[in-house]
Formats: structure tokens, sequence, C-alpha cells
């Protein structure tokens, strides 16, 4: 099975066509109104046009004078982040960056992008293939009473004791994680009945967008962010599979559109300011920020994309949000000395580049605060592909691997992580994205528990309930001979599980 790069892109979907229908036959409500306008953007100059961010004092004077300034320079303002310093501009004007960091009050600004506006996009995602009528049969007999009836196949669940949280609480509906990702289906019959329509929203522009099912995937985009919340909150209502925290709910904050799915610095500013303004108690970020994998702060753009989206998680965490992102698929030591990547930029020409990861940072999951997650398969070690690495790593959960490397007891017979898909559908996907909605899940139960715990407080307990995991030594997945990771670090805190694998129980007992 390949593992494909991008934590946004599924490793191998596999829908589960059962008789179900996803449409529940009601239109959601109308989310809140969008807190940000601004005037349609217009081109000038003689480039491609794209799009900017502009970081600077957040005090109103400096924020209009920068903003007559980028107007002056050929920029046209699509959003504006005050709270923060951050301004969303389009320019086609090639110097503009260059031009607006000059002027007084501008802290750094950068393209988001290397592709004209709208980005180009292809589709690199596994192929679908449907899971067999004998399997679905084998799991609903499987099943005991309590159970949903996919249940059985979820070895991730006892994983991490999430089946045994579930006899104490299934989490609070006071409590709300926003899935930061491609969108949401809410009509799926698993994600339905616990879906937050209010603090739902469209972030792909820049600038939220409220419309009606703004927050759905089109038939063309990646059903990820439906497997994603899913594998958070799919209720426990007698149909489907269970999340590991059933009795929460989940907001669709689509931050990518297309088939390719580009999570571009604009979209995922906005989708912390909106989660933090909305009071959401925890986020989702199983992608990282295009168009670098790694974004180095001796380069002016990219040091400004840093900088935006440091602004916009900190801004959520000092709001009480909990923010947690995968640590990547490329069997990476983030602790290392130096990384090759050879994938950025991702929407225009990547070329081989070593980069030192102590300068260089995936954006959101290596920013301070946020809580950064590893992958583990069905036998509890680091899955194939999981980034690493002493220091990094904050704590790990079930994302799945191989089933040739991995294999779960029966009745469960595929070693990746089964979730919902768009339309009424379940399949399974394995990656860092997977292993990252349990984390929310523990941190969403957590919440419930402690429903007055600032986010500080919540990551604490999630690091100090998590059951400590020694490091896996010698590593050598495929058992071939030759040791594919090395683990550093002691048995409660390492560079494969950080603090541990996620405890779901430890979660909800006070």
């Amino acid at each position: 099975m390949a593992h494909l790069r991008s934590r946004r892109r599924l490793a191998l979907a596999v829908p589960v066509v059962l008789s179900l229908t996803a449409s529940l036959g009601f239109l959601p409500a109308a989310a809140s109104a969008a807190t940000v306008t601004a005037p349609a953007a217009r081109a000038t100059g003689n480039g491609p046009n794209l799009s900017y961010v502009v970081n600077t004092r957040t005090d109103h004077r400096t924020i209009e004078s920068v903003e007559r300034e980028i107007t002056r320079n050929g920029g046209s303002v699509v959003a504006g982040y005050d709270r923060i310093g951050v301004i969303v501009v389009h320019s086609a004007d090639p110097d503009f960056a260059q031009e607006i960091r000059a002027v007084p009050g501008v802290d750094s600004a950068g393209a988001t992008r290397t592709a004209p506006l709208p980005a180009q996009s292809t589709t690199d995602e596994g192929a679908p293939k449907t899971l067999s009528a004998g399997d679905i049969a084998a799991a609903e007999a499987a099943a005991t009473a309590g159970q949903d009836p996919l249940e059985p196949l979820q070895w991730d669940l006892p994983a991490i004791k999430a089946d045994k949280a579930h006899g104490k609480t299934l989490g609070s509906p006071d409590v709300t994680v926003g899935v930061i990702d491609t969108g949401v289906d809410d009509t799926h019959p698993d994600i339905a009945p616990n879906f937050n329509r209010a603090d739902s929203v469209n972030c792909v522009s820049g600038k939220p967008d409220t419309t009606d099912g703004a927050w759905r995937p089109s038939a063309l985009e990646s059903p990820h962010g439906t497997h994603v919340a899913g594998e958070i909150a799919a209720a426990k209502n007698g149909i489907g599979i269970t999340g590991v925290a059933p009795g929460v709910k989940v907001a669709g904050i689509k931050a990518a559109a297309g088939s390719q799915g580009f999570f571009y610095t604009e979209a995922v500013v906005c989708s912390f300011v909106w989660a933090a303004e909305h009071h959401i108690d925890v986020t989702n970020n199983s992608y990282y920020t295009d168009p670098w994998y790694f974004n180095c702060t001796d380069d002016p753009d990219q040091k400004a994309l840093v900088d935006a989206i440091t602004r916009a998680s900190r801004y959520a965490e000092k709001k009480g949000t909990v923010n947690v992102a995968a640590a990547g698929n490329e069997n990476y030591d983030l602790a290392s000395d130096s990384i090759t990547d050879p994938s950025s930029p991702d929407d225009g020409t990547p070329s081989d580049r070593v980069i030192d990861p102590h300068t260089c940072y995936d954006i959101p999951t290596q920013l301070p605060g946020v809580v950064t997650v590893a992958a583990t398969g069905a036998k509890g070690l680091k899955s194939s592909f999981s980034n690493y690495g002493l220091g990094v790593i904050d704590i790990a959960a079930p994302g799945g691997d191989s089933t040739a490397y991995q294999k779960p007891e029966p009745p469960a017979t595929s070693g990746l992580i089964l979730g919902p898909l768009p339309g009424g559908k379940w399949g399974y996907m394995a990656g860092t994205s997977m292993a990252t909605p349990h984390v929310a899940g523990v941190a969403a139960l957590i919440k419930s528990t402690h429903p007055h715990a600032p986010a500080s407080l919540v990551k604490a307990l999630l690091y100090a309930e998590a059951d400590a995991t020694p490091c896996t030594d010698p590593y050598d997945i495929n058992g071939d001979g030759k040791v594919d990771a090395v683990c550093e670090g002691a048995k409660d805190y390492n560079g494969f599980y950080g603090f541990g694998t996620a405890d779901a129980l430890a979660a909800v007992t006070k």
C-alpha cells in the first residue's frame, strides 16, 4: 500500500456500500453571519494574480495606514483580521510583497501560493475499493449489545480505551470540535446527529462564507474531512461506526477546495480565527499548509506564512481552543538536522531542497502550543509512514498501517481506520490524518469532563493521562532486517510516541 505524502490526501479509501441513505430530509440552518467584509479582489500589474498575507501591528491607526498603502501599491484587501494584525490581499503586481514590506508598521508579508488564482488542481487519491458484503455481515454478527453495526471493525477504539470510556460517558453536546479540512458532509447519518451548523463555515477564500451548506465537499472533492469528522464524533445511533467522542458536536470549517485540496495560508488563518471567535473547544488539523511542506524563516515569503498562522493559532488558544495537528506521513525525523523536501512548492514546480527543521517549519503542526500527533498501527507500534522526532511529537494515536505490517485481531480485518465517507458510505483511510482526530476526540472528552478547563489544562491532562509507550528498538516495521527509524528518549517521553498513546478512559475518569 502506498502512503501519499500529504496529510490532506487519504492513503487509501475503501467505501462501504450499505443500504442507508445519506439524505435525512432537511436543510441545515444558516451559520452565523461573517464578521469580515471586504471589496472584491481586483487584478492590477503585469504578473499573475496571487494571494498574499500582510502582517502588521494591531492598532487601528497602523492597520488603516497599511491598508491605504496596499491599495496604492496595486493590492486589493480581501479580508482583515485586525485582532491579530493579518490582512489577506490579492495583487497582480510581481513586486507587491517587496514593496509592502517597506511600509511602516508591516512586520512581514508574502505570497501564499506560487500558482495564480484560482489554484491548479489534480487528484492523487487512492483508488476506491468496496468492502465485501462478507466483511459487513461478519461485523454485524460480531456486534454486541450497545455496539454500532460496524464497530467490531474499529480496532482503534479499544486501542485507546474509547470503548470503555463510552461506558462512562459519550461526551458533552456542549463541546464542539472544529474540523479544519476539505469539508464535512453533515447529511451523513453518522454525522448529522452531532453536527453543529451554527459554527460551520467555508474559509477557502480567506474570509468566512456562511452560505447554507458551504462547509460541504462537492462530489469532486476529497472525502477526507467527512472521514475525520466521523472518527471524532460519529453518533452512537445503531448506524455505521462509533466516534471517539460520540456525544460531542463537530463543526465543518472548510479550508480546502478542488480535487487537489490545497490548504492555503489565508484559509487556515480564517479557520483559526473563526474557531477562536465562535468558542470552538478543539480544532482538528489533518493537513499541512500549502504550498511549502516546510516554511523557512530565512525566506521572506515563507516567514510571513509562519507569522500569520502563528498569530491565528495562538489567538485561538488564547480564546480557549486546543489545536491538534498531524505530524505527517513521510517517516521523517523532525528532530534531525536536515531533511530533503522533494515536494515543494506543490502548486508549482517542486524541487529537492535540503531544509533545517529547526528553522523551517511544517505549519501548523510545528507551531508553538499545537499538539503534534504521530500515528500507530494495530499492534501499537509507530506506523511505517508516521513522522517522528524527540521534542516534536507530543502524543500518539491510531492512524492505521499496512495490514502486512500491523494486522489487527479479529473480527477487524483491516489495519486501516474505518470512518464515514460522503453520500452515506463508510471507508478505510490511513495516515497521521487519522491519528489526529483520535486525539482531538480524547481532548473533547477531557473538556466534557472538565468543562471550565482552559486550553493549557486540557493539554496538560491529555499528556499526563496518556499511556506511556516505550521506544520500539529496533524498529524494523517491514521485517527486512534493516532499521526503518530510530527512536530516542525514555519510556514516558520519546520521539515515536511523545508522552504516550492517547487514553480515552482516563479522559473521562475524574
